[in-house]
């Protein structure tokens, strides 16, 4: 293969791996914003929503990475107990359970990633935000708190 053969081969290599990588972030779009409100003060984030079984099911299953600012909202029809698990999902997580009203119900910190292992919501809710590992600690956040988001109702 000669040098002009080697260079595009090169290039079209790339541009198939900046493409495949591109992948994971195309999941990120129609992001919404998020706050939770804290002792500590405000705090925004731009969510992902997961709204239908599937969405739901997928979660952030096969990331290897989300920004510091980022999460997921999965939302639910009713306000009932939930359990969630780790399989397939390489990033620690903390798990936010949260009432229909907006308020954190329970926290799950940094939840073992690939993990079969059932985690339960306690009481009822009506949705889960999965934030970074340690992002609750970060921000101060307590059960009580309030999350704000337009598919909360007061």
């Amino acid at each position: 293969m000669g040098a002009i053969g080697v260079r595009l081969w090169a290039a079209l290599s790339l541009v198939v791996i900046v493409a495949l990588s591109a992948g994971g972030a195309a999941r990120g779009d129609g992001l919404e914003a998020l706050r939770i409100v804290t002792a500590a003060g405000t705090h925004d984030f731009q969510v992902e929503i997961a709204r239908d079984d599937a969405s739901r099911a997928r979660g952030l299953m096969d990331r290897r990475f989300m920004p510091a600012d980022h999460g997921m909202l999965f939302e639910f029809d009713r306000e009932a107990p939930e359990a969630f698990w780790m399989k397939d999902t390489y990033i620690p997580l903390d798990m936010i359970f949260i009432s229909r009203a907006g308020i954190v119900t329970n926290i799950v910190a940094n939840a073992e990633p690939l993990s079969e292992r059932a985690i339960p919501s306690g009481p009822p809710c009506m949705a889960v935000l999965e934030l970074n590992g340690g992002a609750a600690a970060r921000i101060g956040l307590k059960v009580g708190d309030k999350v704000r988001h337009p598919f909360f109702k007061p």
